[in-house]
Order: structure tokens, then C-alpha cells, then sequence
């Protein structure tokens, strides 16, 4: 039997500004969030990794689906 031990482990993030909200991007994992402050766009970049890394809990099999999004040209 396995017991689910919760790790502890830091990661990277970056804040920047964008209009009237702070964004914090984890530089580890493609998780982003952002707020009203510094400290808020953290805890909130904090609760997103840790929902990122919870294991799914599908109630039906996952579909998968393909979509067509227009690129810029670079």
C-alpha cells in the first residue's frame, strides 16, 4: 500500500506588472496567476502549483479533442 506523503519543493517565479495586475510566473512549470499585489500574485501562483500537481480525480474518461487557434507570424 502507498501512503500519500505531501513534499515539500521550492520553485522559481518571476513577478511582472500588466495594467493594474501583478503576474507571477513560475519559471518551472507552465503555471501562471496573478493579483492585486506582490504577495497576492504569489499565494495565488502558491494555490495554483499546488492544484496543478493534485492527482486528477476524472468522475469519466478524459476526451480527447483537437482546436485550430490563429498564430501570429514571427
Amino acid at each position: 500500500m502507498c501512503d500519500n506523503i505531501a513534499v515539500k519543493r521550492p520553485f522559481s517565479a518571476t513577478i511582472s506588472i500588466e495594467g493594474n495586475w501583478f503576474v507571477a510566473q513560475c519559471l518551472d512549470v507552465d503555471v501562471a496567476s496573478q493579483g492585486a499585489t506582490e504577495q497576492e500574485a504569489l499565494e495565488n501562483l502558491k494555490e495554483a502549483l499546488e492544484l496543478h500537481f493534485e492527482p486528477p480525480l476524472a468522475t469519466r474518461p478524459a476526451e480527447i479533442r483537437t482546436i485550430e487557434v490563429e498564430v501570429g507570424a514571427a
